[in-house]
């Protein structure tokens, strides 16, 4: 894990989710991360960003697990 990662834990639909979330080194105008790795139960979970309000992941995910990361990213920063 990188320095700036930070741990992920949430539960939903009954089950409990662990991982790492480690920020882009590249930023968006307004400085904030363009997108974000997410590692789930040691699996890999994709990159995650934010785009018009929605939060889209590079693999193919289930859309209320998406949105349950989008928004513990979204508390954090």
């Amino acid at each position: 894990m990188d320095n700036d990662s930070f741990d992920i834990v949430f539960d939903l639909d009954g089950k409990h989710y662990e991982g790492w979330v480690t920020p882009s080194v590249h930023l968006k105008e307004d400085g904030s991360p363009k997108s974000f790795h997410v590692v789930l139960d040691d699996v890999l979970f994709g990159n995650i960003s934010h785009d018009n309000n929605t939060w889209v992941v590079d693999e193919q995910r289930p859309e209320n697990l998406t949105a349950a990361v989008g928004k513990f990213i979204q508390d954090i920063y």
